[in-house]
């Protein structure tokens, strides 16, 4: 298993329409084969930074799924919320592999 670290910096004045971006693609990372494990926006502390974790079975399924996003209308409907709103500035991704009891 691997699992997809986002983490994004945000614009603290649009954490409404990145909430709502976020809700977009829970839904489709599930249909497209993976786990997502939510969304965490900012709290207490910092004002700009919001995560996203999801997991695939393996890295290679991961692929797969970014080839599948690239050319799926929900997904590119997403995309094109992000680009009108820009409620995010930039976002860094790392993968890693879960531990559990």
């Amino acid at each position: 298993m691997v699992t997809c670290y986002l983490r994004y910096i945000v614009d603290p004045l649009k954490l409404a329409e990145f909430e709502n971006y976020a809700r977009m693609w829970i839904p489709l990372v599930e249909k497209l084969g993976g786990k997502h494990h939510g969304y965490f926006m900012p709290s207490e502390g910092t004002s700009n930074v919001a995560l996203a974790l999801f997991s695939f079975p393996s890295l290679a399924e991961y692929e797969i799924y970014r080839q599948k996003a690239a050319v799926d209308a929900d997904c590119q409907a997403a995309m094109r919320y992000y680009r009108e709103t820009q409620c995010f500035l930039s976002y860094e991704r790392s993968f890693f592999r879960p531990v559990f009891a």
